[in-house]
């Protein structure tokens, strides 16, 4: 399960931003995550309980997702698709020459502090 190495990952951004911002805690971060990412929510979201309870910073913080809807974007015809639907061809005209506009992100979007 690789999420749980994404985890570690937040986490290690998290301490950073607490460290340089003298903060003892932070309430809840946010996470957009691509539809096609790679990513399972429900094992980020599960890996995540585990791996909060042993950092202090983090220990009471709140992971938030925000999924975002994969489009493709076709060459050959200049129109737009849900990825998921239809995949790599393009469902209009049949096309290979494709390529994912949205739906592959990983980001912190946001940071929430206590108050």
């Amino acid at each position: 399960m690789h999420e749980l190495g994404v985890v570690f990952r937040i986490i290690d951004d998290l301490q950073e931003v607490a460290e340089e911002n003298q903060l003892s805690s932070i309430a809840s971060v946010t996470i957009r995550l691509g539809e096609v990412s790679a990513v399972i929510p429900d094992y980020l979201t599960s890996a995540w309980n585990w791996a909060r309870k042993r950092h202090e910073v983090v220990r009471d913080c709140e992971l938030k997702i925000e999924t975002i809807k994969a489009v493709t974007y076709c060459e050959a015809c200049n129109k737009t698709y849900q990825t998921v639907k239809y995949g790599r061809i393009c469902p209009y005209c049949d096309s290979e020459r494709t390529y994912l506009l949205t739906g592959n992100e990983f980001t912190i979007k946001e940071i929430e502090v206590p108050e």
